[in-house]
C-alpha cells in the first residue's frame, strides 16, 4: 500500500472534524476545495455507487467511511465483501456498496492529495427501510364481555404508520394507531383483524384472530305430528361457541341413542332426534337442551299424533249425510198427506 502512514494522519484529522460536527474540509484554505453532494438516498438490499471526481495532478486518493478507510487508490482497505472499486482513472474515482443496510447510513468521503493541497467530497447515504411487523398480537380467544387490546408495532424508515380493522366480517371498527381498544367485546366483534404499517417504502400486513365464547341459544322448538308407524324427526339447532353439547328429554327422562329404536345424530350446531317406527308410547313432550362450558339454553317440542282416514270412516260420513236426507224426506211426506186431506174441504169455499 502507498504512504500508509500519510493516510493514516488523513483519517484522523477527517474523524476529528466529523466528530465536531464540523463541515469536512482539507487543509487548503480556499473553500471551493472541499464539495459537499447532495444526499443519496437508498432502500435497504439496493446498491449505491460513491463517485469522486479526480484531475491529472492527483497523486492520491482514498473513500473514507467515519473512522475507517474503504479504498485507497485501487487497494481496497475494507474487509467488506460488499464494497468493491468500480472504477479509478484520471476522470473519477468511484466504489459501490451492495446490499446496503441501516449500518451503512451516514457521511462518506473522498479525500484527494495534489499536487498542491488535498480536497475532499463528502456525501451522506439515507437508508429507507421497508415496513415490517415486528410485535404482533397473538390469535386470542375470550368470554363475550371481555376488555380487549390489539397491538401491533413495525419498524421502518421513514417510520411507518399503522392501522387496525375488522375484515372478517367486515365492520366499521377500526383505529389509527398501533393499539386498538375493544371494550365489553361481542359475539360480533369476533374475526379476523388486520394490522397494516405503511411508509413511502413499501406496505406490511399480519392479520390476528379474536374468537368470542357465549352461552348456547337454542331455536324454538316445532311441535311435529306424525301417523302412528311411521317415521317421524325432532330437530333443535342451537347457536354457541364453542358448540354445545345436546340433550334429550322425554318429560322428565333423558333419551338415549339408540333407546327405544330412536336415534340421535349431532352434526355441528344441529342435533336430530329420529323416530323410525312411531308407537303409542312416543307421542308427548320433548325437551332438547344445548350445553357448553358457559351456560345452558333449552326448548321443547310436542310429538303428537295423526290419524289417517280409513274405509270405516270414509263409509260414516256418507252414512250421515243419508241419514239426515232420510229424515228431511220424511218431514216432507207428512206435509203432502196433510194437505192431501183438507184439500176437499178448501175447494167447498
Amino acid at each position: 500500500m502507498k504512504n500508509p502512514l500519510y493516510w493514516a494522519m488523513l483519517v484522523g484529522m477527517t474523524v476529528l472534524l466529523m466528530e465536531q460536527g464540523l463541515p469536512v474540509r482539507s487543509q487548503g484554505d480556499s473553500q471551493s476545495d472541499n464539495k459537499v453532494m447532495d444526499n443519496i438516498t437508498v432502500r435497504q438490499g439496493e446498491t449505491v455507487f460513491l463517485r469522486c471526481a479526480q484531475g491529472d495532478v492527483v497523486t492520491h486518493t482514498a473513500w473514507l467511511n467515519r473512522s475507517s478507510i474503504l479504498y485507497a487508490g485501487e487497494d481496497k482497505w475494507s474487509v467488506d465483501p460488499r464494497v468493491s472499486l468500480v472504477t479509478l482513472n484520471q476522470e473519477e474515482f468511484t466504489i459501490k456498496i451492495e446490499n446496503v443496510d441501516m449500518a451503512d447510513e451516514g457521511q462518506y468521503v473522498c479525500a484527494v492529495q495534489t499536487s498542491s493541497r488535498p480536497r475532499t467530497t463528502s456525501v451522506y447515504i439515507l437508508i429507507q427501510v421497508p415496513p415490517k411487523i415486528i410485535n404482533l398480537s397473538r390469535d386470542i380467544v375470550v368470554n363475550e364481555g371481555s376488555n380487549i387490546t390489539l397491538l401491533c408495532q413495525a419498524s421502518g424508515k421513514p417510520e411507518p404508520s399503522i392501522s387496525w380493522k375488522l375484515i372478517s366480517p367486515s365492520g366499521d371498527l377500526a383505529s389509527d394507531d398501533e393499539y386498538l381498544e375493544i371494550p365489553s367485546i361481542s359475539r360480533q366483534r369476533a374475526g379476523t383483524y388486520e394490522c397494516t404499517a405503511v411508509n413511502d417504502i413499501d406496505t406490511d400486513v399480519q392479520t390476528v384472530d379474536i374468537t368470542v365464547n357465549y352461552a348456547p341459544t337454542v331455536s324454538e322448538g316445532r311441535d311435529v305430528g306424525v301417523t302412528l308407524g311411521q317415521r317421524g324427526v325432532l330437530e333443535c339447532e342451537a347457536d354457541a361457541v364453542p358448540e354445545a353439547d345436546f340433550e334429550w328429554y322425554k318429560d322428565d327422562r333423558r333419551v338415549f341413542n339408540g333407546f327405544d329404536g330412536m336415534e340421535i345424530v349431532n352434526t355441528g350446531s344441529l342435533s336430530k332426534l329420529t323416530f323410525f317406527n312411531i308407537t303409542d308410547g312416543d307421542y308427548g313432550n320433548y325437551t332438547c337442551v344445548a350445553i357448553n362450558k358457559l351456560g345452558s339454553s333449552n326448548t321443547s317440542f310436542l310429538l303428537f299424533v295423526v290419524i289417517e282416514p280409513t274405509s270405516s270412516t270414509l263409509l260414516q260420513g256418507p252414512r250421515a249425510v243419508q241419514d239426515g236426507s232420510g229424515a228431511a224426506m220424511g218431514v216432507h211426506s207428512q206435509t203432502c198427506l196433510l194437505f192431501l186431506v183438507f184439500l176437499p174441504f178448501l175447494l167447498r169455499f
